[in-house]
């Protein structure tokens, strides 16, 4: 299972409206550091297919949603739980520590 391709179009929908729980990687092209945890995200979405929902948005293409949720530094990884912001992870870290995040969310 591939994340989702979230934009500030379908943000509404994708995120705030889900009956899951949604994990948002907020990236861009130029990030070296969100190329590290990109692949984690991928192995996630797969993981955790069915309990929790991945998504991706690019920063430079969506930011509307980037400065609505105050993300400064990429990558950010941002949880949702009921359409409420419940955790935001900062930087690149191991996939543990976002699995522990994670988790919370369940």
């Amino acid at each position: 299972m591939k994340p989702i391709n979230i934009t500030d179009g379908n943000f509404e929908q994708e995120v705030i409206k889900s009956d899951k729980p949604v994990l948002i990687d907020f990236w861009a092209v130029w990030c070296g550091p969100c190329r590290m945890v990109a692949p984690i995200v991928e192995e996630l979405a797969t993981e955790y297919d069915g309990k929790i929902k991945f998504g991706k948005l690019d920063v430079d293409e969506n930011q509307q949603t980037t400065i609505k949720y105050g993300v400064r530094s990429i990558p950010t990884l941002l949880i949702f739980k009921d359409g409420k912001l419940i955790d935001t992870i900062i930087g690149a870290i191991p996939k543990n520590q976002i699995v522990h995040r994670l988790k919370a969310a369940i």
